[in-house]
């Protein structure tokens, strides 16, 4: 009997967790809409999957944020380093406010309501109020009150005045070594979190069926509405980003190339971030396409694509800031100018943080929701479409890559013009990928 449970337990975990949870939000929607109203008894083990999100919150912003400021060091950020990171939060921050202009045209989660989540309803302090509120006056007060703009402030501040001590010490210098080991404990705090994370989401598949049977149960076919909206939303917003700041403004308009000669340049590394929904799994064939199609610099790819795999996170933050407002929606909260600007920099300094793996962003969602007090119920809620939409988003962050990496090596004379995809030809992993379709 107990060999017979292995064998059960063992198949089980064969199949990816992503499907499992995807199983569960069917299932437990399909259950809800059978059993109706009774169903919302299985809500405690719902409850339960939100609690242990809400504990790993402020481990993951420290961990996370501590290692991308170990990417920013003063070494890397030369000419080209300080050209990409600026361009990489530019695009970030008109990704967030794309997502939040469209998500306000649409209104996703509209003409639905969550019961039983945690909404605070204080009045939202002024935009002024909200900006001086970043700084944090007692950093560990802001840790214990959950203050999350505040600890994203002062982890990335404390963060890269390590890097800079760092720079300046000697070689062996104590200081020196006190510093890496932090760093390196930080590194590895942020993998026992990753496999914290691993073992909720593991809970996570009782936890999604219990809140999608009590939602449905409660809501009834109503809810189907809503999260078809949600999808609508990021897709038109992906779509946007993509072609207008992407391909119109950046490529078009600042580099003066074909659009069409990029996204044919690209196809590899767009079509493996669909497929696989994730930045950092992508990042070798985006160097592939970077230099054999795109002609860009080692110098320039070799430092660009590795930080965009970490730091820019386009499509992520824009869904961050499209969940807000279906978070608000649902809870029956209005969000003033300045809660959503308190989003739009939550967003922008939470993507920095978040690893380029799938649905990394359900981590992240929590600082965000708990910034303007909305339900974190919601995140349990959209867990079982986030395979979905996470290839939207991947996608969307290997386009704004690649696309930087061609405007930084324009600015630089790092890109050669005349060859590859530009020419009209195609570049050698375009000649590898046609010779074995013929064999």
């Amino acid at each position: 009997m107990a060999n017979q449970f292995l064998r059960v337990w063992r198949r089980y975990r064969s199949v990816p967790i992503v499907y499992r949870i995807a199983a569960a939000f069917v299932l437990g929607s399909i259950v809800g809409l059978a059993v109706g109203p009774p169903a919302q008894r299985l809500q405690p083990l719902g409850d339960l999957f939100v609690r242990l999100l809400e504990m790993i919150i402020i481990p993951i912003i420290v961990f996370t944020l501590l290692m991308a400021a170990r990417r920013l060091s003063p070494t890397n950020l030369g000419k080209i380093g300080a050209q990409t990171v600026l361009l990489y939060l530019l695009t970030t921050t008109v990704a967030i406010a794309l997502g939040l202009g469209v998500s306000n045209l649409i209104n996703p989660g509209s003409g639905v309501t969550l019961t039983g989540g945690n909404v605070d309803t204080e009045q939202a302090p002024s935009l002024g109020q909200q900006l001086l509120n970043v700084v944090p006056t007692n950093p560990i007060s802001a840790m214990a009150e959950g203050n999350i703009l505040a600890i994203i402030f002062f982890v990335l501040v404390f963060g890269i005045g390590m890097t800079l001590v760092r720079e300046e010490s000697d070689a062996d210098s104590s200081i020196r070594d006190g510093i890496d080991t932090i760093f390196e404990t930080a590194e590895a705090g942020a993998e026992v979190m990753f496999k914290v994370v691993w073992g909720i989401m593991e809970y996570g598949v009782i936890g999604v069926f219990a809140l999608m049977a009590a939602l449905f149960g409660e809501i009834g076919v109503e809810a189907i509405r809503a999260y078809a909206m949600l999808a609508a939303t990021l897709l038109l917003a992906v779509a946007i980003q993509i072609t207008v700041v992407y391909l119109l403004v950046l490529l078009r308009g600042v580099v003066g190339v074909s659009p069409i000669s990029f996204l044919r340049g690209t196809r590899e590394a767009l079509v493996t971030a669909l497929s696989i929904r994730s930045s950092s799994g992508t990042l070798p064939v985006s160097m592939s396409n970077a230099e054999d199609n795109l002609k860009i610099d080692e110098g320039v790819y070799s430092f660009s694509l590795p930080l965009g795999a970490t730091i820019n996170m386009d499509g992520t933050a824009m869904y961050l800031g499209i969940v807000a407002i279906f978070a608000a929606n649902i809870a029956g909260v209005s969000l003033t100018l300045a809660q959503q600007f308190s989003i739009l920099v939550t967003a922008l300094l939470a993507s920095i943080g978040t690893a380029g793996v799938p649905s990394a962003s359900l981590v992240m969602m929590t600082a965000v929701l708990t910034q303007v007090g909305l339900p974190l119920e919601v995140i349990a809620m959209i867990a079982g479409i986030d395979p979905l939409l996470d290839r939207l988003r991947t996608m969307n962050n290997v386009a704004g890559d690649l696309a930087v990496s061609t405007v930084v090596g324009k600015w630089n004379d790092a890109v050669d013009l005349t060859a590859g995809v530009w020419a009209g030809g195609v570049g050698e992993g375009d000649v590898v990928a046609s010779e074995s379709a013929t064999d």
